[in-house]
């Protein structure tokens, strides 16, 4: 394990070699899994907003069920996640004429329509947190039939987890601890 402040990350994280290859994988993480993205309490009035800027732009399906169910689901006690349609996909999904899965929230970010790129949780993938006791502890959740492209693309690439996610890491947790970090994943990469 490594220790950056008040964050404990799994050292898979300093040496798994990873980066997102979407032409294989198809956006797999959007689509696939048994619950939508964890969110935080404080992105739920951004994803809402979100909702009702973009939702001509989303699957019929998917507006339908955020009208009849919420943009996010859970509570405070068990957690709070991005809504998904009945087959699996966050409502959030657009897929483009390759079929490949995007967020139509960063399509927007990206477009200078939405001033918010997505949640923090989507931006971490495949790096998944929990917060335990005023400390969070970072864990890499490889699922082989989302993960696999983007270990195979990071190795070709020469491209480790912790540099594919740096603009993630330092949006949550600032650029002095992710100097900090990488410091860190030199000295476990050496021995």
């Amino acid at each position: 394990m490594i220790r950056v402040d008040d964050v404990i990350l799994s050292e898979d994280i300093a040496t798994a070699k990873f980066e997102c290859d979407v032409s294989r994988c198809k956006g797999a993480c959007c689509v696939v899994g048994d619950a939508g993205a964890p969110v935080s309490k404080s992105e739920i009035p951004v994803l809402r907003k979100a909702f009702r800027q973009l939702k001509d732009d989303l699957d019929p399906e998917a507006v339908k069920k955020a009208e009849a169910e919420g943009v996010v689901i859970g509570n405070s006690e068990e957690g709070y996640e991005i809504n998904c349609v009945d087959s699996g996909e966050c409502i959030f999904v657009q897929k483009n004429e390759y079929g490949i899965a995007t967020c139509a929230i960063q399509a927007a970010y990206y477009q200078g329509r939405f001033n918010w790129e997505k949640p923090v949780s989507c931006h971490l993938y495949p790096v998944r947190l929990k917060h335990i006791a005023g400390m969070d502890y970072a864990n890499f959740e490889y699922i082989p039939e989302l993960c696999s492209a983007g270990c195979k693309n990071g190795e070709k690439n020469g491209t480790y987890l912790a540099d594919f996610l740096e603009s993630a890491l330092v949006r949550r947790y600032g650029r002095d601890w992710y100097n900090r970090f990488q410091e860190a994943c030199s000295e476990v990469r050496s021995g």
